[in-house]
């Protein structure tokens, strides 16, 4: 589709951050609470309910499957082999689960320690004060694990969500066979936290949280526009960055208005932050080519786009000689970092390890262990037999480290284009040869690993099986130590243009065996010192 501009608005500010999920939130935050200056905030997508909605939306989903987030996308935004298409105030950390567990200290050096992928320009321990700050920020309710497992300078902002009767039953399990496990770290209350109540289990954390125990971007977004210290334009479209071809440096970020597409907007700004996400962050920096520029911004050495990455996961669900009992917070989990370090002289295996109690075997089935049919009678009788056991399911996941190729990449597709004519992105998730050759022996491990742990409790596994996606996905603007090596430095701020800075997810060099957000906040915290920098 053409679009002919007819008119052009400006809009001056200090910074215009480009995006509004939780790395734009933190980096607004940061900026309004320790400087001075004129913050803009571009957002492609809408507004969302108020909390006051949340719990209608909440039974809406509950009695109808209706998503409670009316109009979290905009048709026609979306790619081949894109996992989220949020596109809303908040991103997608509207309707995150809020688990928040940190990288370890391993993730930062795999080059170093183990000889595979690459370093971080950055260590754990440069990030620690961030991350912390992170948890601050979200308000992050966490148990600490064993020192050696799981480093950390400062206590959490809250103590850990309680362990469920189920948890802690299976918390022994796990433990008797040998492995230490405690309360996943998130970012939900558990206890009143800054104006935000506890968290009371509704056990809707995924879609929505309807007293918002759970941290959402909204949260810090909210009190920021009604005190305008920022200024928030929603549906509004950036297209391409421009380049002063003398300086490098970017002169404006030309947009649109969705509802007036021949109006073209001008952003100027003395910095421009790209908080777009893994997907749209590298698109719009291939999509703003000029004549001394014509692979798109930032992309000197052709990193732009490359070395996508994630992690998959294997589950299993263990049939278990324990009773039980239809839980109160099924979205809580027991976790371990204690297979995330490589045990030295082994190959190259890194991966956590996650307990839930979980409800399949409490509901009839349709057929029995034999396969055999279940109907009618025998079906109540199975089901009646199962329940009066005393036997409960457990179900463990482990996410393994991928090492993502340079060809793991993000292109602009020419044959399909948005509602404005600019190309869309394609993604292509790709491992790198040592993880593609050590995928069978991975999962394997893993499988022994939930094998021992159902031998230890005299259980049985029922099923396993492997996504065959990444997920949690990162990189497309990754940092490096120089421009040969990353986009932009260990500040996000990108090599061939000083007053740009990519922040949050495409910035990570890997995706390590755990949710990245955590990570993605404080690397987008740490950014956000750099971008003060210049003001008052």
């Amino acid at each position: 589709m053409a679009i002919f501009i007819r008119t052009r608005a400006v809009v001056e500010s200090d910074v215009c951050i480009i995006g509004s999920g939780i790395s734009a939130a933190m980096v607004a935050a940061k900026l309004t609470d320790e400087r001075r200056g004129s913050i803009v905030v571009v957002e492609a997508g809408d507004d969302q309910p108020p909390m006051r909605e949340w719990p209608a939306l909440r039974q809406r989903w509950l009695d109808h499957s209706a998503t409670p987030w009316p109009n979290d996308h905009i048709d026609g935004m979306d790619a081949a082999g894109i996992q989220s298409r949020s596109m809303c105030v908040g991103g997608l950390a509207m309707h995150w689960g809020g688990v928040t567990p940190r990288f370890s200290p391993e993730d930062f050096k795999t080059k170093s320690l183990c000889g595979v992928g690459a370093d971080w320009p950055l260590s754990y321990e440069e990030l620690e004060p961030h991350y912390y700050e992170a948890e601050v920020r979200m308000g992050v309710s966490g148990e600490q694990g064993p020192k050696e497992m799981d480093p950390r300078a400062k206590p959490f902002p809250m103590p850990g969500l309680p362990l469920t009767y189920n948890l802690g039953i299976l918390k022994k399990w796990v433990g008797d066979a040998g492995v230490a496990m405690w309360s996943q770290p998130s970012a939900k209350t558990s206890r009143p936290y800054q104006g935000r109540g506890a968290c009371c289990r509704n056990d809707t954390c995924f879609p929505i949280c309807p007293v918002g125990a759970k941290y959402s971007p909204d949260m810090t977004w909210n009190p920021l526009r009604a005190s305008k210290k920022v200024a928030m334009h929603t549906r509004t479209v950036i297209r391409r960055l421009v380049i002063d071809d003398a300086t490098g440096k970017i002169t404006a970020a030309m947009a649109l208005h969705r509802d007036r597409p021949n109006e073209e907007i001008e952003f100027r700004a003395k910095s421009y932050v790209v908080a777009a996400g893994y997907a749209w962050s590298a698109h719009l920096l291939l999509n703003s080519r000029s004549a001394k520029f014509a692979d798109g911004v930032g992309n000197r050495a052709g990193l732009v786009g490359k070395y996508l990455a994630g992690h998959r996961n294997v589950q299993a669900f263990i049939d278990l000689p324990v009773q039980l009992y239809p839980g109160i917070n099924e979205q809580h989990s027991l976790v371990t970092k204690q297979f995330m370090r490589k045990p030295p002289g082994e190959k190259y295996v890194r991966h956590d390890l996650r307990v839930w109690e979980s409800g399949v075997g409490r509901e009839p089935r349709l057929k029995d262990d034999s396969g055999a049919l279940l109907l009618g009678d025998a079906m109540l009788r199975d089901w009646r037999t199962r329940t009066a056991a005393g036997r409960g399911t457990a179900r463990v996941r482990s996410y393994y480290d991928i090492i993502p190729a340079r060809e793991s990449e993000l292109t602009l597709d020419a044959t399909r284009k948005s509602p404005w004519g600019d190309p869309l992105p394609k993604l292509a998730f790709r491992d790198d040869a040592v993880s593609r050759d050590l995928r069978a022996h991975t999962e394997d491990t893993i499988r022994t690993l939930f094998a021992k742990l159902a031998a230890a409790g005299n259980g049985r596994i029922i099923r396993t099986n492997v996504d065959n996606f990444q997920d949690h996905p990162v990189g497309g603007c990754r940092m490096g130590a120089d421009a040969s090596t990353g986009v932009v430095d260990s500040h996000g701020r990108a090599f061939d243009h000083e007053n740009l800075f990519v922040v949050g997810a495409p910035t990570a060099v890997s995706g390590s065996c755990a949710n990245g957000t955590l990570t993605f906040c404080a690397l987008a915290l740490r950014a956000a010192e750099e971008v003060g920098r210049g003001f008052a």
